[in-house]
């Protein structure tokens, strides 16, 4: 029967206008989402009389579909091939709903439901309409700052986030107060992969600023998601970048230095006068001995201090002699 060649009934579907229900879905990158078809009222279907037909709205882009006693092999679009299923039990209970496995960017499509009865001489019993929105997270922006040692009379930041969808929203903002930096400052450039995700460098400059914290905001509308990444940048203020001091800090290093060297001073001389004191308490004399006898220091009674009737002795250094 000719009506069952696939390519001629949808050459006939495409001249058939109603009312078409629209629903919408979606789906993350690499899930599987099922696009729902559902008979309204509670039936039962004779798979023999059901033709059954997904399709990309506006086009004759085969998903899947579902024939009557004859395979429905070897006709779908490649894109969804071995990917697209119906379920044939839930046909028999009127759910016509698509399972699609291992979502991509390229699915997010318009697709076209048909459901025919060949009882009805080929009259269409239902068609829905579901648009499939696909979603990727973006990775968390990640900024470059400007070295702390450039003398550039502007600062430049660059932030990168990569494999997200669809096309996102960047902007920056002041981390100070949260204030939205101007668009104009900034560049951003978005590109597709090899994945078919987004990746976006934004490049902001701005009028060089002390100690300037900004954020990199990048939107994803249909995930209702924001991911900031948040950057600082160290330059001290001053001619050139470089630091400077008030007179009263200077002024304050200058005394503690004087303090310091003072008190090392008063050290050196103490030790002097310890050393000297302890060398005169033994004063030197000339002697004859063995060599390496060890210099004795013992109390001997002087005849003169006795005839004068003094009653301590006096301590003197002498060499021990030998036997």
């Amino acid at each position: 029967m000719l009506l069952r060649s696939p390519g001629l009934l949808l050459l006939l579907l495409s001249g058939l206008r109603a009312a078409t229900q629209e629903k919408e879905v979606r789906a993350m990158v690499g899930s599987t989402v099922e696009l729902k078809c559902i008979y309204p009222e509670e039936n039962s279907f004779d798979l023999n009389d059901l033709y059954v037909y997904w399709q990309i709205s506006g086009s004759n882009t085969v998903v899947t579909y579902y024939l009557p006693k004859n395979s429905s092999a070897g006709h779908e679009n490649n894109h969804y091939k071995n990917r697209a299923h119906l379920s044939l039990d839930s046909m028999k209970q009127g759910d016509f709903s698509l399972s699609l496995q291992n979502v991509t960017p390229q699915d997010a499509q318009k697709f076209n439901c048909l459901v025919f009865r060949e009882s009805l001489q080929l009259g269409k019993i239902l068609e829905m309409e579901v648009s499939l929105h696909v979603a990727a997270n973006y990775s968390l922006p990640v900024i470059s700052t400007p070295s702390s040692e450039s003398r550039d009379p502007e600062l430049t930041f660059t932030c990168r986030s990569t494999n997200g969808y669809p096309r996102p929203n960047v902007y920056w903002i002041n981390e100070t107060d949260n204030s939205p930096l101007d668009k104009a400052l900034q560049n951003d450039t978005v590109s597709l992969n090899s994945q078919g995700l987004y990746d976006v460098v934004s490049i902001l400059r701005i009028p060089w600023t002390p100690n300037m914290n900004v954020g990199c905001c990048v939107e994803n509308v249909l995930l209702h998601q924001n991911l900031t990444g948040r950057s600082q940048t160290e330059r001290s203020s001053g001619t050139e970048g470089r630091i400077t001091e008030t007179p009263d800090s200077l002024q304050k290093e200058d005394n503690v230095v004087i303090f310091i060297t003072l008190a090392l001073l008063l050290v050196s001389v103490i030790v002097a006068v310890v050393i000297y004191m302890g060398k005169s308490k033994c004063p030197h004399r000339n002697y004859t001995g063995w060599p390496g006898e060890p210099l004795i220091c013992d109390p001997i009674s002087h005849p003169e201090q006795e005839q004068a009737g003094a009653q301590a002795a006096t301590v003197v250094c002498e060499l021990t002699g030998r036997g």
